[in-house]
């Protein structure tokens, strides 16, 4: 704090601390040196009242310290350092790592008496007194130990003053003038007595030394000796030590960081510093303990500062700048913790993120995804988990991380993988992805992967509800690609991501339900919204197809839970947290919970296999690697793209899309998305960088955490379907198309032939009617209108036989004949072709006759 004028009530507050001080001083000295001889006087008498009535106990807290935030070394057994957070920039050292050479410095220019006294100076403090009431500079005559507690009460004025209070509370507590001024004087005294009983004077001169301040954010002899000259406490020289500890003194005034200062800057040479620091050089000679030589050279040197800022901040952490500032939003949520704890409770923080997988995602985020696109709000995302744990393996972004009020163009503080708590991020409509939550309810309502339903699109689906209450498609949803989709299994509808196909199911089931399953999968807006409240909006058939902001480390959560069987571990990013001591603290809490029964994890993921195989929607992201995998594909309005694939263990979710619209017209709204399947970047449409994306981290993964087989599915409920077959004999083509795709078959045209219907109407089926597995291909054919059908002649003469078949308009001859005892002359057996079929006229007809004997034998 600034100097001020000396006032009319410091006068007379010094002449009574004056008479009060050295009435004190009377005591002092005898109760810290013959502490059974009694005092008396009426000054003394008042003197020692007021000292005994003062608090004698300091509870000496642990300063502000950095928290730090660490990831595990790939190469070593040790952590690398992602960023650091603090109010303070402290790092706390032991005795025997400072130099001597800095203790000499602080005692021969603060405390030269100190190893003598009892934690007050007498002399020191009588002289600061006189000079103080005679006029001159105001001097606080403090020993280090007063130095101490008046820096532990700082401390805890600047934890536990709230910030209105903070200034008030630093005043009260360094104020040395007027009466308040001397009785905090005589408190500050009071508590140095207590300490020396209670610590060593090795203790409270090295706890001085890491509490001080040394100008700005700068605090403590290890923190100051790395931010001044870049080199450890250990290792100060005689010049740097004396310079810091004539900082110490007003830290504010003699810092050595500000190069512009005319008072004390770089254009004089730091003035005022050098000469704070040569008065130290010379208590020091003056000592005995540095040399004539080394106070000559040292006396001669300039101030060189070579400042090496210690920077906080998640932007410190480069490309895993916003896991780390995941990360920080858990700390800072956390009822255990809080921003307080964050920037001032030294905590040490082990994350889950392991480099191996990391930095490839980096790599390949950095290759493939530029940090902004001219016209769009550009944005992408990859997030890998450990399905087993939920531990967050990485996290990358497209943008640049940066918290300023202003940012370029490619720089973002919003974690697009996270919700709006834990990043900022509204969230993204991640399309097909969301598909998921109907095939898991499908099987949850006891439904087969392989059962068959009629999903060419249409433009309305009918039967949607929400708990008995009807849902009406208001409008037609198209297919990728507007395909018109096909009859077919539900195993084939996930390979292919049909719209229609999924539609066809939400018909059959309840939407609320579909939701619900989104409710226990932890899966909500990113917002918060809950999905299955229809007040929400979600309920409906464009909900089921994705159309809420969801953040993607959520939908990560949901198939890392199918790939672990059906067991969700919410997402970790902290494995642990320990004090600066080492002593181990909370860890933010995560679960391990059974969400899914096994058998429909294990079918879920057999449908969702496929997509991954070739024909399947998300085969280009295979790693192909022999790692089995199972994954999604979504799209969103052409604006948005995302891609999951998992292995039994490890998970990766890629997000790529327009962040947000962009303002075209000036009118503060914004009001265009880019359409990634015409927008290129790096040589890529937008839509497909996803694929390269996320196969790469997906690799990276699975080089670290190899997969294995994934359960086989369930036998019930991957079970055919067995349906009856409708007989459409005698229909039109159209007719019987359409009756055989609502029963669930697939009906396939043959060739005309020939037949007794009228022509073009169907004349035979293939299978014929009967119970079948549904989604079986029949094929029907038309007749022509020109055949006739071979009559039946069994049992009749032969020749009358003939006659007939000639009769029907076919070519009859004898056929094979069985020659047997009591034959008779012959009677018609069947015949080839046999009766009833349907042949063109003039077609040879063998009649087929037992007789007694045979012509010609």
């Amino acid at each position: 704090m600034p100097l001020g004028k000396r006032t009319t009530s410091g006068v007379l507050g010094g002449l009574l601390g004056l008479v009060g001080l050295s009435a004190v001083a009377g005591v002092l000295v005898t109760a810290t040196v013959t502490p059974a001889i009694a005092v008396s006087g009426y000054a003394a008498s008042s003197a020692i009242t007021l000292f005994d009535n003062l608090p004698s106990y300091l509870k000496v807290d642990e300063p502000m310290l950095p928290t730090t935030i660490y990831a595990d070394d790939p190469h070593s057994d040790g952590h690398i350092e992602l960023a650091s957070f603090y109010d303070q920039n402290r790092t706390p050292v032991e005795y025997d790592e400072v130099a001597t050479v800095m203790y000499d410095s602080i005692l021969s220019s603060e405390d030269p008496r100190y190893y003598e006294h009892g934690g007050v100076d007498l002399i020191g403090t009588t002289r600061a007194v006189l000079n103080n009431f005679s006029g001159g500079d105001t001097q606080g005559g403090s020993s280090i130990s007063q130095q101490y507690v008046k820096n532990v009460l700082i401390q805890q004025c600047e934890q536990e003053a709230a910030p209105e209070e903070l200034q008030a509370c630093w005043i009260e507590a360094t104020q040395a003038e007027g009466i308040d001024g001397y009785e905090r004087k005589l408190q500050e005294m009071r508590y140095a007595i207590a300490i020396e009983k209670e610590y060593s004077k090795n203790d409270i001169l090295l706890g001085y030394l890491n509490i001080a301040n040394f100008g700005g954010v700068t605090y403590g002899i290890e923190a100051a000796s790395q931010y001044y000259f870049g080199v450890s406490a250990k290792d100060l020289t005689i010049v740097q030590a004396a310079t810091l500890a004539g900082i110490v003194q007003n830290p504010n005034y003699y810092r050595i960081d500000q190069p512009e200062r005319e008072d004390n800057g770089e254009a004089n040479g730091y003035a005022a510093a050098k000469d704070r620091r040569n008065y130290v050089l010379t208590r020091l000679h003056q000592d005995g303990k540095i040399t004539d030589a080394e106070y000559e050279e040292a006396h001669a040197a300039p101030v060189e500062p070579e400042i090496h800022p210690r920077k906080q901040g998640c932007r410190e952490a480069g490309g895993s700048a916003y896991f780390c500032q995941y990360v920080k939003t858990i700390i800072e949520n956390d009822p255990n913790y809080g921003p307080e704890a964050l920037r001032r409770g030294g905590l040490h923080v082990y994350t889950t993120l392991d480099l191996n997988v990391q930095m490839p995602a980096e790599q390949a985020m950095r290759e493939m995804a530029p940090a902004y696109i001219e016209g769009m709000d550009f944005g992408a995302t990859g997030v890998s988990l450990q399905p087993e744990t939920g531990r967050i393996l990485s996290m990358v972004q497209n943008t640049e991380f940066n918290e300023a009020a202003e940012t370029k163009a490619g720089e973002k503080s919003l974690v697009y993988a996270a919700d709006y708590a834990h990043g900022r991020s509204s969230g993204f409509p991640l399309g097909s992805t969301f598909k998921v939550f109907t095939l898991l309810d499908w099987l949850e309502k006891g439904h087969s992967i392989n059962e068959v339903l009629n999903g060419v699109n249409r433009q309305a689906f009918t039967g949607f509800h929400c708990d008995g209450a009807p849902i009406t498609q208001t409008s037609k949803i198209d297919n990728f690609n507007k395909v018109g989709g096909y009859t077919g299994t539900i195993a084939r509808f996930t390979k292919d991501s049909l719209n229609s196909g999924f539609l066809a199911m939400g018909a059959k089931l309840n939407l609320c339900d579909i939701m619900r399953v989104a409710d226990k999968l932890n899966v909500t807006t990113a917002d918060g919204k809950k999905l299955s409240d229809p007040t929400n909006g979600f309920v409906g058939p464009f909900g089921l197809l994705g159309s809420a902001n969801i953040a993607p480390l959520a939908m990560a959560s949901v198939y890392a839970t199918i790939a672990n069987n059906g067991i969700q571990c919410q997402p970790k990013a902290i494995d642990k947290i320990t004090s600066t001591d080492g002593e181990e603290m909370p860890v933010p809490e995560t679960t391990c919970e059974q969400k899914l029964a096994p058998e429909v994890a294990a079918t879920a993921a057999a449908a969702l296999s496929g997509v991954m195989q070739g024909g399947g929607t998300g085969a280009n992201a295979n790693t192909w690697d022999g790692t089995p995998l199972i994954g999604k594909t979504g799209t969103n309005e052409r604006d948005q793209t995302a891609l999951v694939e998992s292995s039994t263990k490890a998970t990766t979710f890629v997000w790529i899309g327009n962040a947000n619209s962009i303002d075209t017209d000036n009118d503060g709204i914004g009001d265009y998305k880019a359409d990634l399947f015409t927008t290129w970047a790096n040589g890529r449409l937008i839509k497909d960088i996803r694929f390269p994306l996320a196969k790469a981290i997906q690799a990276a993964a699975n080089a670290q955490y190899p997969g294995g087989q994934f359960p086989p599915p369930d036998p019930n409920l991957s079970r055919q379907i067995l349906v009856d077959l409708p007989n459409v004999v005698g229909k039109s083509v159209d007719e019987a198309k359409n009756i055989l795709w609502g029963a669930g078959f697939v009906p396939v045209v043959g060739d005309p032939v020939p037949g007794t219907q009228p022509e073009g109407v169907i004349e035979s089926q293939n299978p014929p009617p009967g119970r079948l597995a549904s989604g079986t291909t029949v094929t029907i054919s038309p007749s022509n209108g020109k055949g006739n059908e071979i009559p039946d002649v069994k049992g009749e003469s032969v020749s009358a036989a003939i006659a007939k078949i000639t009769a029907a308009g076919f070519k009859a001859q004898r056929g094979s004949c069985d020659q047997k005892e009591g034959g008779g002359a012959g009677r018609a057996t069947g015949t080839t072709p046999q009766a009833g079929s349907v042949l063109p006229e003039g077609t040879e007809v063998l009649v087929n006759y037992q007789a007694r004997k045979c012509q010609g034998d």
